[in-house]
């Protein structure tokens, strides 16, 4: 039985995520910062447990990768919006930094701790949850803080999947669209499950070659 591991994954995407490959024989580790609310969505599982992990927090990570054996997948969902992020012009750079330090710098900690888990699978992958609001090619001016973060983020997948490549692990960015969670709101135009297809697909049944490529529905994107 392959192993999961999905950050941030106790509501919206990442909880979808999770459900639908508990459905397809994966065991899931489904973690959270807040223990009751990751506890609860994990019991409503089958195959899932629950791992308490800050991802801006060192110790935390550290804490969370010691506590693991194996690791097929990591998908990196985990992400805010923080209030406040609307203007370029008068944003302040500690917004930005805070939005870094959760969006870019989570993910990069967390693969870089569970790498030697990863190393140890026949097909291990990363799957970091973009965003087309980081795409350079298309960049506008809704939520800089948030755009910025996940191009930057797209940037830590290419290094990953550069360096990794040797060693068979496919890395992989992956644009859901705007979808109807608590942070996408009731307006907007795709489902959980539509925006969570192509982020399954990446972690489940890409090719294995495929990787250092940010992705929607299954079809290659420009960063």
């Amino acid at each position: 039985m392959k192993t999961v591991l999905i950050t941030g994954a106790y509501r919206g995407l990442g909880l979808e995520v999770a459900r639908q490959l508990t459905e397809r024989g994966y065991r899931v580790i489904l973690t959270a910062r807040k223990h009751d609310a990751g506890q609860a969505a994990a019991a409503k599982l089958k195959n899932a447990t629950f791992l308490e992990l800050d991802i801006t927090d060192a110790g935390s990570v550290a804490r969370a990768a010691g506590q693991v054996s194996q690791l097929d997948v990591l998908i990196n969902n985990a992400a805010i919006i923080a209030e406040g992020d609307a203007d370029i012009l008068h944003l302040p750079p500690e917004l930005v930094l805070r939005t870094l330090a959760t969006n870019t710098l989570g993910a990069l900690r967390v693969a870089q701790a569970f790498l030697p888990h990863l190393l140890k699978s026949p097909a291990g992958r990363i799957v970091n949850v973009s965003s087309g609001g980081g795409q350079l090619s298309e960049m506008g001016t809704w939520a800089p803080a948030y755009c910025i973060s996940k191009t930057a983020l797209n940037a830590v997948t290419c290094q990953l999947a550069a360096a990794l490549k040797p060693h068979g692990i496919a890395v992989n960015s992956v644009c859901p669209g705007w979808c109807r969670t608590e942070m996408g709101g009731p307006g907007a135009p795709r489902s959980v499950e539509e925006g969570t297809a192509g982020i399954v697909w990446l972690a489940a049944d890409a090719p294995q070659e495929k990787t250092g490529l940010f992705w929607r529905d299954r079809e290659v994107i420009p960063w």
